[in-house]
């Protein structure tokens, strides 16, 4: 008798838990799949100490392959999956087609970047899911502190060092409170000429930071924001996004070069045409992580709606700690279904929440008990290194170096803005040029919030799917030969002109940029909801038939999530 064949679509906090946990019960009896993305589970509550400075990128990454015995790893997307046939449908990283059939599938896709339907958002915003986009925004942080400490002009130096932040949940409030301190210990160290001091916005339209969170702890999280200078607006929020800065929902206007989306996410569009009960988004589930009337499947964390037993009528949140809970459950049920144990319900006991808002700083109120100050840091990170499933003693390393020496505030120049587009159903990875995915017909319908017509500067389509945004957008690069940019192409060290030895290849030719003005070079007009969810190949990422029958059927409108301040 063949052995059973168990299929884990996605490595986020939900899979990754479900594939170690399958991995013991299991004991050699049964063939786990592993398919995602990348090679590693990122520790996403950590990534805002990346972005300022404190991580390494690799501390937060934790290795499949070598934490995961008996589990064979498989890097690529889902993009189909066809329910009758049992099989899951992926792309590769490099653009190369495949098909897993499965005995048990468990979905654990996770979630990506929410969008609203904000005018100029898509264009010159970026989220905070992924590495890559925390290494984009520690690069793009660093460098406009630096471009504004050698401007003489007073408004282009205040609009370089204004940093605003949408969403003061847990990620925006963090990514806040770390980047205040980030870019004060840069100017310390290098003072403006201007005299001017760098300064940061949370907005949200909730009442109050973090409003999923015990007012407590919310009270603390705002007092440290404050004490450091971040200009907190609640019940704001950003009404227009433009070349120049931000338009507020008060009326009132912030010049600025960053915009960080932190509102919230959504469910990973992978699960969205199954032709399945749907919640919000999310796949309904039984209290047994099983969905109703398909024995072989089974969701977990972000993309699954499981029902609250402590409250009746509700369904768990899209947090971490549930989705890290969901794949211990699950893997107990897959291995049940196979007829080994029992059947176990989910059912979770709130165990408190921790927010590291840097330094000594943090908000906690473990097993309920609210906690401020150092002994709420020490509980914090106390927490975060027992969680982590590896590289502990490398974390716990990176922060005693953080605490006895200053931060090297340097620009990897690793991650370019459209590398890292708002609206991708793929945050954890990096655009990368002249992949097959981007070339040809694809190019122009990859989704992501690339696509633009006109932008403020009247350039047209520079921000194509797998193409460069315009010079000195928000969030772009600067100009060629301008302070901080590249020297010019056929310059001294710099690029060498296109089609010349070394050189890229024209635009429209195999392996080159897509054409500026593709086929939906128009796509900026558009709503956000009448974008089409793509992955990085070009394929739906969306599908419960399989690829080809997708491709045929066309683009599908995206999802919107819930509303701002949501947790994540």
């Amino acid at each position: 008798m063949s052995r059973p064949r168990i299929v884990i679509v996605g490595a986020g906090f939900a899979g990754y838990r479900t594939a170690r946990t399958l991995s013991r019960l299991t004991r050699h009896q049964a063939d786990i799949t592993l398919l995602n993305p990348t090679d590693y589970f990122l520790y996403l509550p950590l990534l805002p100490q990346v972005a300022a400075g404190i991580l390494e990128p690799r501390r937060v990454s934790v290795s499949l392959s070598g934490t995961l015995p008996h589990v064979r790893l498989v890097l690529g997307e889902a993009d189909g999956i066809d329910l009758d046939g049992r099989t899951v449908h992926y792309t590769g990283p490099e653009g190369g087609e495949g098909t897993l059939a499965y005995d048990r599938l468990v979905l654990a896709a996770g979630s990506v970047n929410k969008l609203l339907p904000i005018p100029g958002v898509a264009e010159h915003a970026h989220g905070f899911r992924g590495l890559p986009e925390a290494l984009y925004l520690r690069d793009h942080v660093t460098r406009q502190v630096e471009l504004a400490a050698a401007a003489d002009d007073r408004a282009e130096c205040a609009a370089r060092c204004t940093f605003v932040v949408v969403g003061a949940g847990y990620t925006g409030t963090e990514v806040a409170a770390h980047g205040a301190m980030y870019t004060d210990a840069q100017v310390r160290r290098h003072p403006m000429r201007t005299g001017m001091r760098p300064r940061w916005m949370l907005l949200d339209v909730a009442p109050r930071v973090m409003p999923e969170m015990d007012e407590r702890l919310s009270r603390t999280a705002e007092r440290v924001l404050r004490q450091r200078g971040v200009d907190v607006r609640m019940g704001t929020s950003v009404k227009e996004a433009t070349h120049d800065g931000v338009v507020l929902t008060d009326g009132s206007t912030v010049d600025t070069r960053t915009l960080v989306w932190c509102v919230g996410v959504r469910p990973d569009p992978l699960v969205e045409s199954l032709g399945l009960p749907m919640e919000r988004g999310r796949l309904l589930v039984d209290p047994h992580l099983q969905v109703p009337g398909r024995p072989e499947l089974f969701a977990c964390g972000d993309v699954a709606a499981v029902p609250d037993l402590n409250q009746p009528g509700q369904y768990t949140p899209m947090t971490a700690q549930h989705a890290w809970r969901h794949g211990k459950v699950c893997a107990h049920n897959v291995v049940a279904s196979l007829g080994r144990g029992q059947r176990r319900a989910y059912r979770h006991r709130d165990m408190g929440f921790v927010v590291d808002l840097g330094g000594a700083k943090a908000a906690a109120n473990p097993l309920g008990l609210p906690m401020s100050g150092p002994a709420a840091g020490a509980v914090t990170r106390g927490y975060h290194l027992a969680a982590m499933p590896g590289n502990r003693v490398r974390v716990a390393a990176d922060w005693l170096l953080d605490a006895v020496l200053p931060r090297q505030a340097v620009q990897l120049g690793l991650v370019r803005s459209w590398s890292v587009p708002l609206e991708s159903s793929s945050p954890e990875v990096a655009r990368v040029p002249g992949r097959p995915e981007q070339s040809g017909k694809d190019a122009g319908t990859a989704g992501s919030a690339g696509t633009a017509g006109k932008h403020a500067d009247g350039d047209e389509g520079k921000k194509q799917p797998g193409g460069e945004p315009a010079k000195g957008q928000p969030g772009g690069e600067p100009g060629k030969n301008q302070p901080g940019g590249e020297p010019g192409k056929n310059q001294p060290g710099g690029e060498p002109g296109k089609n010349q030895p070394g050189g890229e290849p024209a635009k429209n030719q195999p392996g080159g940029e897509p054409a500026e003005r593709g086929p939906d070079a128009s796509a900026g007009s558009r709503s956000h909801g009448e974008r089409a969810k793509r992955s990085q190949s070009g394929s739906p990422r969306a599908s419960g038939k399989p690829r080809r029958a997708v491709e045929a059927a066309g683009p599908r409108s995206a999802r919107g999530g819930s509303g701002p301040g949501s947790a994540g």
